[in-house]
Order: structure tokens, then sequence, then C-alpha cells
């Protein structure tokens, strides 16, 4: 089958480092960390009270007052970056074919925030009997960010949002980019949207241990790949990447920013919540996405990894890389933009993505923040560049992005300057 070649032609974000593009790649470049003391409800008895929140975001300024109590945070968040990304592409402004424009946003936990106070007003009020919203469902589903943004334009491609935890928004990618390489689709406005900063959601983390809980410093809690590492910060936000067959985006001569070119998908098939400690389906998801790319692993130059500042997650990641790049894994830049993002969960993999693509457009790879010299983990092979602490210049031809969830979900795509 011959197949289409995909393009990017649109960026849109919200995130925890900047509220449009712009402002987020300039903050990533100059290792400037989202973290900082919970504003979103009061964290006294949580044993995390900081994370990587978006700054001074007031739905009215985005929305009407109406519209905004139809829209969970998550999905407010998404909406903004999608109209980012759509106005950035040019879609709507030249006239394309609706019937062939769709979206693939995604969440891996969707409207958090609704469904702990639609839960807690219950509990709180329970001789009252069973009284919810009638925008509870629709506000709480994970699917519901791409609804809106397909109501708002009309597009009436393909609609759906992918739910893979941390690897969310790249599998949500993969599937974008088969969409149009397939010929189902012309245009696909694919992303990732999270705002799980709520009790829940620090609370049930915390639960598990999973986040970092030095509260003295956010700034620097998000340590990939130091000994120090205690655990990841949570973060929140949206980006939005508009995809675009090849051919339909140069006969309206748009702007390509990179060329999609693979993705991989596999499974650990060992653990609900850690990665397999050798990296087993690390492996093979890179194997998967290079094949899919027709790639030997010394053609990629830039590697924005997981990286989530965990103690299992951050040795097994340099092993799978290792064992796929072999001596190549030396001249590679690698690293993790979650040490100043923190984990957007299931818009990670939207964020990291852009980031895969700016790096390409700008001959620049951002750093790994948070890193001292006394700070090495004897697990892990410093031989490495990390791109600790500074941003590099390089030419980045081809980057690839890893995404890893709990469930054993893990997906990658590969990205490419186009020429």
């Amino acid at each position: 089958m011959n197949l289409k070649r995909v393009v990017v032609t649109g960026l849109g974000a919200i995130t925890p480092t900047g509220n449009n593009v712009k402002d987020t790649w300039e903050s990533l470049v100059n290792g400037v960390s989202g973290a900082g003391p919970v504003t979103l409800f009061d964290t006294t008895n949580f044993k995390t009270k900081f994370a990587c929140e978006v700054k001074g975001f007031d739905p009215v300024n985005y929305f009407d007052r109406k519209e905004v109590k139809k829209l969970d945070r998550y999905a407010q968040l998404a909406v903004v970056a999608a109209k980012e990304a759509i106005e950035d592409a040019g879609i709507v402004r030249d006239g394309m074919d609706k019937k062939r424009i769709g979206v693939v946003f995604s969440s891996g936990i969707g409207g958090l925030s609704t469904l702990g106070e639609e839960v807690s007003f219950y509990y709180r009020h329970q001789e009252m009997g069973p009284k919810f919203s009638p925008f509870f469902i629709p506000k709480m589903i994970g699917d519901i960010a791409a609804g809106h943004i397909s109501i708002l334009y009309g597009f009436q491609g393909p609609n759906f949002g992918t739910v893979s935890a941390c690897a969310s928004s790249t599998n949500g990618a993969i599937s974008a980019f088969d969409l149009i390489r397939l010929g189902k689709a012309d245009v696909i406005v694919t992303g990732g949207a999270e705002a799980a900063i709520t009790p829940v959601g620090i609370g049930g983390f915390n639960s598990m241990n999973a986040l970092s809980t030095r509260n003295d410093s956010p700034q620097t809690a998000s340590r990939p790949f130091s000994a120090s590492r205690d655990g990841f910060v949570m973060g929140e936000g949206a980006v939005s990447l508009v995809f675009e067959e090849l051919e339909r985006a140069l006969a309206r001569g748009a702007e390509i920013y990179a060329e999609v070119i693979g993705g991989g998908e596999s499974a650990d098939a060992y653990h609900l919540t850690a990665s397999h400690p050798e990296g087993l389906g690390a492996i093979l998801v890179m194997k998967n996405a290079l094949a899919d790319a027709n790639l030997t692993p010394d053609e990629v130059d830039y590697i924005n990894v997981h990286g989530t500042s965990t103690p299992v997650g951050d040795p097994s990641e340099v092993k799978a890389i290792k064992e796929v790049f072999g001596e190549h894994v030396y001249r590679l830049n690698i690293s993790s933009t979650k040490s100043m993002t923190g984990h957007m969960l299931g818009a990670a993999g939207a964020v990291e993505t852009m980031a895969c693509i700016l790096s390409i457009r700008d001959g620049v790879v951002p750093p790994t923040i948070n890193h001292a010299p006394d700070d090495n983990d004897p697990e892990i092979d410093y031989r490495l560049n990390f791109t600790f602490n500074k941003a590099q210049k390089r030419d980045v031809r081809v980057a690839l992005s890893n995404t890893f969830g709990f469930g054993g979900h893990n997906a990658c795509v590969i990205v490419k300057k186009y020429n």
C-alpha cells in the first residue's frame, strides 16, 4: 500500500512553563522550572505541597461564563491549546473540507476535579438524595475534549481520545498519524490535556509514594537521573499538534515544522505501575518505532525520554536506550523536559513531541535540569549525554519521544526535519 506522508503544520500549548508555544519553548530552552507551591487547593494535610501548575489561567478570559460551567479544567486547557494550534496551521482560514478534518485528543485521567467535587458534594449532602449536576458525566469523561474541539469548529472527521495513562497523547499521535497516512483523513488535530492537581490526584499519587515530597525546594524536586530523586512532580496543561497530509499542506502553502515518520507501541506485561527493571517493553517500543520509520538507530540525534525522576523508572529507561542504540548511544543527546514541566500525565507525550519538533526547527536540545555532579547514581551510565542543566546547540535531523504509562503501556513517536 502506498502510504501518505504526514507533516506537522500547527502547534498550541498551555503548560506550567508558558501559556502559549513561544513562552513554553523559551522556558524549556532556558531551563526554567514550572514548579511551585500548589495554589489550586489547600495542601495542609498532604505529604506533597507543590506541583507544576499552569500560571494565571482564568477560563473566563477564553470562554463565555456559561461555557465554563460545561468544561472541566482539563477540557478548558485542551480547547485553549487546540485553538492556538488550529490558528497556527490555518486549516480553518484556508477553507479545508471539514469532513476530512478529525480530532484525536487524549487524557490519561480526564475530569478529575469534576469527579472529586461531585462525589464530595454527594457524601456531604446524602440526606438530599442523589443530587448530581447534569454536566457531571460530560465534564468528567476523558474523550470530551475531542468532542468540544470538533463541535467548536465543525470538524466531522474521526473523533476520539485515547486512554493509556501517561502514554495517552503519544498513542493518540500515533493514531492520528495512521489515520492520515492510510488516507482516512487529511488533517488531525491531536494532543493531550491533563488537570489532576486536585486533592484526589495529589492524595492518590501520594498514597503510592509516587510523588516527590521535596517541599522545601519545589523547583529542584524533579531531578531525572540523579541519585537523590524521590518521585515525580505533578504537572498539568495541554499541548496540541496539527498533523496534515503532505500534499495538502504543500498545496495550500502551509508552514511545515517537521515530518512524522514513525510510531511504536508495546506493553511491559510486567507490573501495574512499575516499568520492567531491564526495560524490556521500552526496548521493544523503540525498536518498533524505528522499524516503522525505516530508520537505523544511528540516524537518531535526540531522544526526549520519559525520564520521570522516579527511582525505578529512570535506570530502566537508560538500560533500554543503551540496548537499542548500542555505541551510537554516546553520540545522542538525551533530555527529560519533565525536569521543568513536571509530569503532565496524559499530556506528557504531546508536550514532549512538541519539544522534539521545536528542537528540529531551532537546532537546540532543551536541558535536563537539577543535576549536580556529586549526585550520580551508580546504576546510571553518565557517559551518555543527558544534556544536563544547559541547552545544547545541535543540528537535530531526527528526534524520538518516549512515553510509558501505568499498566505497562509504552508508546514512541519519531519526527524528522522535513526535506
